[in-house]
């Protein structure tokens, strides 16, 4: 008979409020698409995600492409929340490391995002990524935490954690963004 450990309990009860989290944000997100230069110039960076966040601006479709989703944001900080599924496994069987610096890269790059102003956007001129542990389709869920170190008018610089249910570390990231001005931010 197995027996549940304190361990097991905390990881079922995170996977089952990070489910319950993921089908939340999913239900109020419109589909994928591209926001128009006119419907994000008057917007900050948070305030570009509340919009995607309650459905009023196209989700973002590199989360459909690679099943991962934005579920918590705030100035500074950004998570996404991914199924490493088989589809995204290198032939060894264990997830690509190209799906893991990607979904990092979303929650640092989007970190700093938040801090920008009104037209603002940016660029990502360098990320790093250490890989810590091989991830398997079998973790389920993992969640990529981005943080911003420092947010300056021309860089921003973040790091960012990707961990399972169960709080294992899977990869680390930072990044440097050059912030764009506004009419390259916008396209106008």
């Amino acid at each position: 008979m197995h027996r549940t450990t304190p361990t097991d309990h905390d990881t079922a009860a995170t996977l089952a409020r990070w489910e319950a989290d993921e089908a939340r944000v999913r239900a109020r997100l419109a589909p994928t698409g591209l926001a128009r230069p006119d419907q994000i110039a008057h917007l900050s960076g948070l305030e570009w995600f509340e919009a995607v966040g309650r459905g009023a601006l196209p989700s973002l479709p590199i989360g459909e492409t690679m099943d991962f989703w934005p579920v918590e944001f705030e100035h500074g900080r950004f998570v996404w929340q991914g199924r490493p599924h088989a589809r995204f496994a290198n032939p060894m069987g264990t997830i690509h490391g190209g799906w893991i610096a990607t979904l990092l890269d979303s929650c640092v790059a989007c970190a700093v995002h938040t801090t920008l102003p009104a037209g603002r956007g940016y660029t990502t001129a360098e990320l790093k990524v250490s890989y810590i542990r091989a991830l398997t389709p079998q973790v389920g869920l993992v969640r990529a935490e981005g943080r911003v170190i420092n947010a300056g008018r021309q860089v921003g610089f973040a790091e960012g954690r990707l961990v399972g249910a169960d709080g294992k570390l899977y990869a680390h990231a930072t990044t440097t963004c050059v912030v764009l001005a506004a009419s390259r931010a916008t396209g106008t």
